[in-house]
């Protein structure tokens, strides 16, 4: 199972004096050159971060789903929580492309757009991206709980059992797509999954069982599959709040 998350708008610089970013300490090492291409093309910008200092993922991440998710909580427990939360989650990065929540990392509002001499980061990002991630997600469960902003970097191969996840509220005997509290819902299904005892989910049916287990925690009143129409489009796993 692969978790892939936004950056976030919230976050929190590394200690000072901590190291700066150093790309060989990253993984997915396919992405080093491309990595290096866009710091050269951000040097002297208000985005470079040459010499700030770096923390973990889990750590300088912490809007609002990252609160929810409490990586650094997950980090820190011995055996299967720990190794999941290193070898699933995925956070995509408009300035590295994709990390892993253990990987030391700045810092960075650079946003989704075009960056003179390198062109648009979708455009730029995804075919490193294809070449790190697609083998490892085949025949794998992907779990997207990306916004549609950072969609455009990677997308999961036609092989991967490819899930979004939507959130929507019941009101007055309606149903409405939800945005803030979105944020913390999908934090909190990242923090089920990776915490949960049982089997891990290997498909869009699987997943969605393991996803009912919220019911029970009062977190959400109802988990429903819709299964995509075409082998291009992920299915839809959709969390209904009171």
């Amino acid at each position: 199972m692969l978790l892939v998350l936004p950056p976030s708008r919230g976050q929190t610089s590394g200690p000072d004096g901590a190291a700066p970013l150093d790309l060989e300490r990253l993984s997915m090492p396919e992405l080093t050159e491309r990595r290096r291409t866009l710091l050269t093309a951000l040097a002297g910008t208000e985005h470079d971060p040459a010499g700030a200092p770096t923390a973990r993922a889990a750590d300088v991440l912490t809007g609002v789903l990252y609160a929810a998710a409490g990586l650094p909580s997950l980090l820190a427990r011995p055996g299967v929580t720990s190794a999941k939360t290193r070898s699933s989650v995925l956070i995509a990065s408009p300035l590295l492309g994709m990390v892993g929540a253990d990987d030391p990392v700045p810092a960075s509002r650079l946003a989704m757009g075009t960056v003179p001499g390198v062109g648009g980061l979708g455009p730029f990002w995804r075919p490193g991206l294809e070449t790190a991630l697609d083998a490892r997600a085949a025949g794998d469960l992907v779990v997207d709980v990306r916004s549609s902003e950072f969609a455009p970097l990677w997308r999961p191969p036609a092989s991967a059992a490819w899930v979004t996840v939507r959130i929507e509220q019941g009101v007055d005997g309606e149903r409405r797509v939800v945005s803030h509290f979105a944020k913390h819902l999908r934090g909190v299904l990242v923090r089920h999954l990776l915490h949960r005892r049982g089997t891990e989910p290997t498909d869009a049916s699987s997943l969605a069982r393991a996803a009912k287990g919220l019911i029970t925690s009062g977190s959400i009143i109802g988990v429903e599959l819709t299964p995509s129409r075409t082998a291009s489009k992920p299915d839809v796993l959709t969390l209904v709040s009171a």
